[in-house]
């Protein structure tokens, strides 16, 4: 879309409201709204200001001016507002060099294609990630510093089996980790789903399926169609929006932390992955499980660089509550077809070789897509230029080897602390092609150790007063 068609649209649909969103650093969308009249050809190359300071991990207040550029192919509709509202997705300019900043998430995942194309590996990165949320009846929490809790409930939980306030409990509620692919009454999110979906065909978001997940107590999955990497990083953007949007219509919140309820299955965010190159597959060979050199070459190189990849895949304390044995979530550095116990896995459903592709099981909801794709590609072209060797396949239920034999298994973090070491110790792969800057990896790791590892380590924590108040 140009922006002649952009103003084109806005006048079709007669649109009132200009919105502009764009990411911060963490990982969450940001918007300034503007009468539509202010939509004209000159702000895609003009652009709107904006204070830089007051943006979480962004500029100091010294040099705070910023430029947002909308892009015009990502505009779309929203479907939620009163007034009919045109949003724009931008990225980030410094006025005074009119250079793209360096830690505007979309501006590295559009690095990290450009030096994808400069390697001559491949011309296309497609990334399909599969974000699992629940939906929660009511969510309740504070911490101040003489108390914290939180509490999150679900009509489907099964610990409202006997629950008398419903006006008559009707059962039907979902056992633990029996969540698969219940048909309704039980499953009683359908029509929300069906209409979340809606939404996001509407905002061109090409949407594969939609179903329960396996926890009880609200947890949902709507499966995207694969697209290029930038496109769904800005897809996922929209996807997240539409969910908590849709959401609040029905009186429910939408959550996307990979454990809010303890001893069920977490929220995960499987990302698949392929590369291409002139409209072919890279991907489909004659090795293992119908892979090529090249992929298991980019397999080795995500193996590699786990640890480190899992800081931005896995950017919260909460991430690994989720990422432990028992839960379908994978604990084990290592790579097989179909099992799904493996971080890495590569899906046999199809023996098309445009199907070819792998999954990294490790990532989760609460990940900023722009660098955790941009970094999960790295990590694959990386693995291409130095010709990774991923060692032998694991196709046995990993959870069932003997002690001796998991002890050789490479485990992913056990914190967000320790990833974020690993990251310090391990992002030269990032670096390549000015994709990840020294500063975008130092301002991330201090960011994220002041203002959640350690804000969290210096907290009492609510099971600390059932273990020890008696003491």
């Amino acid at each position: 879309m140009t922006p002649k068609e952009v103003i084109a649209l806005a006048k079709e649909q007669g649109c009132k409201i200009l919105d502009l969103r764009f990411m911060d650093f963490p990982g969450m969308w940001q918007n300034t709204s503007y009468p539509i009249s202010e939509l004209t050809e000159d702000v895609f190359e003009d652009g709107f200001g904006f204070d830089g300071s007051s943006i979480r991990g962004w500029q100091a207040i010294n040099e705070s001016d910023m430029l947002l550029m909308p892009q015009a192919e990502t505009a779309f509709i929203d479907p939620f507002l009163e007034f009919k509202t045109l949003c724009l997705i931008c990225n980030i300019q410094d006025p005074i060099t009119r250079q793209d900043y360096t830690r505007d998430p979309r501006n590295i995942a559009k690095k990290a294609l450009a030096h994808m194309l400069k390697s001559g590996v491949a011309d296309t990165c497609y990334i399909g990630p599969e974000a699992e949320f629940f939906l929660f009846d009511d969510v309740r929490y504070d911490s101040t510093p003489n108390g914290t809790f939180y509490q999150v409930d679900s009509n489907e939980g099964i610990w409202n089996s006997g629950r008398q306030e419903e006006g008559g409990n009707l059962g039907y509620k979902i056992r633990y980790k029996e969540g698969y692919f219940p048909t309704p009454p039980t499953d009683t999110l359908m029509d929300v789903r069906s209409e979340m979906v809606l939404h996001m065909i509407d905002a061109g978001i090409d949407v594969e399926c939609h179903h329960h997940e396996v926890a009880s107590g609200g947890q949902c999955e709507i499966d995207m169609r694969f697209s290029d990497l930038l496109d769904m990083a800005d897809k996922l953007m929209k996807y997240k929006y539409i969910v908590k949007n849709t959401a609040a219509k029905y009186g429910l919140s939408a959550c996307f932390m990979p454990k809010p309820v303890y001893a069920d299955n977490g929220s995960g965010m499987h990302t698949h992955l392929s590369l291409w190159k002139e409209n072919q597959p890279l991907f489909a060979g004659d090795g293992y499980a119908g892979m090529s050199e090249t992929a298991m070459h980019a397999i080795g190189g995500i193996l590699k660089h786990a640890k480190a990849l899992i800081a931005f895949t896995n950017p919260s304390t909460n991430s690994f509550k989720r990422l432990v044995p028992g839960y379908e979530a994978p604990v084990n550095i290592a790579y097989s077809q179909r099992n799904r116990s493996a971080s890495v896995r590569i899906p046999m459903y199809s023996p098309s070789p445009k199907a070819k592709r792998f999954e990294f099981r490790c990532p989760d909801p609460t990940a900023n897509p722009y660098l955790a794709f941009s970094a999960l590609l790295m990590a694959a072209l990386d693995g291409i230029e130095n010709k990774l060797d991923p060692g032998k396949p694991l196709d046995v239920n990993i959870y069932d080897l003997s002690p001796s034999e998991a002890a050789e298994i490479p485990k992913t973090p056990a914190s967000l602390e320790e990833a974020l070491d690993a990251l310090g110790d391990d992002h030269e792969f990032l670096l390549k092609g000015d994709v990840f800057t020294k500063d975008v990896i130092e301002t991330w790791i201090d960011y994220k150790m002041e203002n959640e590892v350690d804000a969290l380590r210096l907290r009492p924590h609510p099971y600390e007063f059932m273990l020890y108040y008696d003491i």
